[in-house]
């Protein structure tokens, strides 16, 4: 309806216009179309006197009242000419047609002969009277009267008339057309392009407007720009806790459903002799994601693993945890074995895990584990679509289990505003396309709203990916893809942990307690030197590598020897798989080689310990070490190692840290090492165990500062806050397109 009137403020004038128009000329074209024919007519008049006084001066004899009343009418015979007349030079009628009107004598004929227009209105109609002069043998000074009919004039006047409005009415219904269409693909083409804007598509192609609207154009994106840079100067102006999160999600998503998937599931339940108990897996995604869903109460949806997870949810299969302060849902989702070894051991870890890590393990990819991968897929699909209370939730969705779930999830739940998270690495397109279902995977992940990488390296080779295999719309600077009537933003959101209050920080053991606990437990002096490394035993956290830089460190400085023990804590995973099966062989086998090359029965230079630490014991490390080994061959982000830096509230320790790891971008006062290169590797091992409490100091300063500003709850707060200006665009975008809609 406002369309509507918006289009009759352009045609409402063009029609006054038309019809002011047309009330001025077409009186005009009526009286110059008379003034042409009444011309015509005294033309023509002229024309049948001349004729008239030709032929009867042919004649040899003096012309009779018979002759002339034939020549009368066989001048009448043009159905145009209405009467003729003959006055003599007395203003007497002489001869004249039968139709010649009694009422009408040479004299009144003479007079309405000299009015301009010469009419006469006669009983039947209006005539006009022509008087021309005739001079026959007998007659001098005589007068030809010659009435002609008008009604046929006033016939094609009437027509002119008609034809001339019927004009008018075409031309303004093509020039209201034209208007109307004018103005409909300019209020489209400025629909669609604050759509874009406002999707932030704008800038990545700017729709051109002509140039005198180019100045709101700019304005308009001027003003998206600095609400963007008020909104990064927001980001990072306030300390993010979990409090400020919550009022995030009471102010700009009031009311907004938040959904997480993953494979794994923050808390799980096993049963034990003693009843049920429940662990927090060693896992970095469960580590950023569980305090975002205490801050925000959304439902958690993930794989139940546990041998007691069934015994512990309700009908519909949820468990509130945590289980000492319940803040939000656990929905649990059932496989099978071989479900599980399909899905997850199969295609998520033997195919999609060493495709995207360049750790020089070959992929391996087999139909029937991606039947199940695409089954599970759905399966937590409509998992979600039944957790859903509203048509656009929004869905975090989590890691490369799921790499076909938000196009799914679009496919049901259009309104959704689906956030999917890369934990891992995404390699260059050449190694991307050695998995047989490269398009499947990037159309899958291109039904995100939002598609995040820990660094823009990895987003970039996204990218790339996405320009290599399919027909997309992709715009570089702007890390956009416009596939399927669909827009991805794609952004690289660093990960981080959760920065320890206070109160947490208060209740650990003293650092002095933690070195005697961790000394304690290896058998050795207090003034023992001791860096550890933690880490699933996994081939790409580089544990074999730092094995040999031990070797080397040992080497070179053999004053370290029974002064400097290297502790491995390492947490089984995919025990089921070969090619960890044969790390793991591999990994003990140069354990015991390593020791026995350079210890004896008393003190060995590595210790191995192959088992599940917890959350607690994992602090006691931290907190009991002098430095903390990370030698990732190639990692997203490595969380190992801010939580070092966390945990160290003493202000002392050192890091040895890859450049392979997405930590390494941010963590740049860390000992930053090749892991490769064994040399360099050793050697900074010997300077993070040697390295002056002073300098020690300094560097941590630095890293706990980073870590402190770029928690967990900033990473979620920048994805939920570009979820909120990306859902604000949306339902702008859909109340213009549902007045457009309804306008049409």
């Amino acid at each position: 309806m406002k369309s509507l009137r918006l289009q009759l403020r352009f045609l409402l004038p063009l029609v006054l216009l038309l019809v002011i128009a047309a009330y001025v000329t077409v009186p005009l074209v009526d009286k110059l179309t008379l003034r042409w024919f009444l011309r015509d007519l005294d033309v023509r008049s002229q024309l049948i006197a001349e004729n008239m006084t030709n032929t009867i001066v042919e004649t040899p004899e003096v012309p009779s009242q018979r002759q002339l009343q034939s020549e009368f009418n066989r001048a009448i015979r043009d159905e145009r000419i209405f009467a003729i007349g003959l006055c003599n030079a007395d203003s007497k009628l002489t001869a004249s047609t039968a139709a010649f009107p009694p009422r009408l004598d040479c004299t009144q004929a003479r007079e309405a002969a000299a009015q301009s227009p010469a009419i006469v209105t006669l009983p039947r109609g209006d005539v006009h009277v022509t008087v021309v002069p005739l001079t026959l043998p007998n007659l001098k000074d005589g007068r030809l009267v010659v009435l002609h009919d008008l009604s046929y004039i006033h016939l094609r006047s009437a027509d002119t008339r008609r034809y001339l409005i019927m004009l008018f009415v075409a031309l303004g219904c093509g020039m209201a057309l034209i208007t109307v269409l004018v103005a409909h693909i300019s209020w489209r083409g400025w629909v669609a392009g604050t759509k874009a804007l406002l999707r932030g598509e704008g800038l990545l192609e700017p729709f051109r407007p002509p140039p005198e609207l180019q100045v709101v154009a700019t304005d308009l994106r001027e003003m998206l720009r600095e609400m963007d840079e008020e909104r990064r100067s927001r980001m990072h102006a306030e300390d993010w806790t979990p409090e400020r999160l919550r009022q995030l999600l009471n102010t700009d998503m009031r009311g907004e459903q938040v959904i997480v998937v993953s494979n794994r599931e923050p808390y799980i339940h096993f049963k034990r002799e003693q009843g049920l108990e429940v662990q927090r897996p060693a896992s970095g995604l469960v580590t950023a994601i569980e305090p975002v869903m205490r801050a925000c109460s959304g439902t958690w949806i993930a794989h139940g693993s546990g041998s007691g997870d069934r015994e512990s949810v309700d009908h519909n299969d949820r468990v509130m945890v945590p289980p000492d302060d319940p803040s939000y849902s656990l929905r649990r989702v059932w496989l099978t074995e071989e479900e599980e070894q399909g899905y997850y051991f199969g295609f998520a870890n033997e195919g999609m895990w060493p495709l995207c890590h360049l750790a020089h393990v070959r992929p391996v990819f087999r139909l029937s584990d991606w039947e199940h991968y695409k089954a599970i897929n759905q399966r937590f699909a409509d998992a979600v679509v039944k957790e859903a209370r509203t048509d656009d939730p929004i869905v975090l969705v989590q890691d490369y289990h799921f790499a076909l779930l938000p196009d799914l999830l679009r496919a049901r739940l259009p309104n959704a505003t689906i956030i999917t998270f890369w934990h891992i690495p995404w390699p260059n397109p050449e190694s991307f396309g050695v998995c047989p279902w490269h398009e499947e995977i990037l159309k899958g992940l291109l039904g995100s709203s939002i598609l995040g990488f820990h660094t823009r390296q990895h987003s970039r080779n996204f990218l790339e990916s996405v320009d290599r295999f399919l027909e997309a719309r992709i715009r570089m600077e702007e890390s956009t893809v416009s596939f399927a009537n669909d827009l991805t933003q794609v952004n690289a959101y660093p990960i981080s942990i959760h920065w320890p209050t206070l109160e947490e920080s208060a209740r650990w053991p003293s650092v002095q307690d933690c070195r005697s606990g961790l000394r304690e437990m290896l058998g050795v002096a207090d003034d023992h030197l001791v860096a550890v490394g933690i880490d699933r035993f996994d081939y790409t956290k580089g544990i074999i590598e730092r094995f040999h830089a031990v070797d080397r460190l040992l080497q070179k400085h053999s004053e370290l020897k029974r002064r400097f023990t290297f502790v491995q804590f390492a947490a089984p995973t995919r025990s089921s798989l070969d090619e960890y099966q044969l790390f793991v062989q591999q990994v003990h086998t140069l354990t015991d080689r390593i020791n026995a090359r350079h210890g004896d029965s008393s003190w060995q230079p590595i210790r191995l310990i192959a088992e599940h630490q917890d959350s607690d014991e994992v602090t006691r490390h931290y907190r009991g070490t002098d430095c903390c080994v990370v030698t990732s061959l190639h990692d997203g982000m490595n969380l190992v190692a801010k939580e070092f830096v966390a945990a160290r509230d003493d202000g002392y320790g050192t890091l040895v840290l890859s450049q392979f790891a997405g930590a390494a971008r941010e963590l740049n006062t860390a000992l930053i090492v090749n892991p490769y290169d064994v040399e360099e590797t050793a050697d900074a091992l010997y300077r993070g165990l040697t390295m002056s409490r002073a300098e020690q100091a300094e560097r941590m300063r630095s890293l706990r500062t980073m870590v402190r500003e770029d928690n967990v709850y900033r990473w979620a707060a920048h994805m939920l806050l570009d979820a909120a200006r990306l859902r604000r665009a949306e339902r702008v975008s859909a109340r213009i397109v549902s007045r457009e809609a309804r306008a049409a």
